[in-house]
């Protein structure tokens, strides 16, 4: 990726949020990838968003199914079933993959002396499956990305 106005790019993104960014990392290593800013690249939804990102971590209380069935009786009819589906059943390998990034997650200590994801209950969530950085989890995301962007500039 670069950040130079008059380079030629395979790819060109609108939007430097989560969404955007993303997109331009999974595409950088096979293609020339520009991503379009109004502003400086914070200014986006991402930055500013607070709370935290949901996916099932505790197979042992959770589940895929009730996580959709959350998701759905919270979209009140209108959310898309099978989008729905999609987006839980990719939850956790997304999470993962944004710690892979350089996103640091807030964890907590087990008692058997490691750490794991501090997960949040969460308005129309029945379980505890919101992984969060503190209460600045869109911030952190948005600086980690960014970073990863800029690392991969040619």
């Amino acid at each position: 990726m670069s950040a130079h106005a008059s380079s030629y790019y395979d790819i060109l993104i609108a939007g430097s949020g989560g969404a955007g960014l993303s997109l331009a990392l999974h595409l950088a290593d096979n293609y020339s990838v520009g991503v379009l800013s109004k502003f400086a690249l914070t200014e986006c939804s991402t930055y500013y968003a607070q709370g935290g990102i949901s996916a099932v971590f505790d197979d042992q209380h959770d589940s895929i199914e009730s996580h959709i069935e959350d998701t759905l009786i919270a979209g009140a009819g209108l959310c898309d079933p099978e989008i729905v589906r999609l987006t839980v059943a990719r939850g956790r390998e997304n999470i993962e993959w944004l710690r892979k990034q350089g996103v640091h997650f807030t964890e907590e200590h087990t008692a058997g002396g490691g750490k794991q994801l501090h997960l949040n209950r969460e308005g129309g969530h029945s379980h505890r499956r919101i992984v969060h950085t503190d209460d600045a989890t869109g911030k952190a995301v948005s600086l980690s990305l960014i970073d990863r962007a800029r690392a991969s500039e040619h």
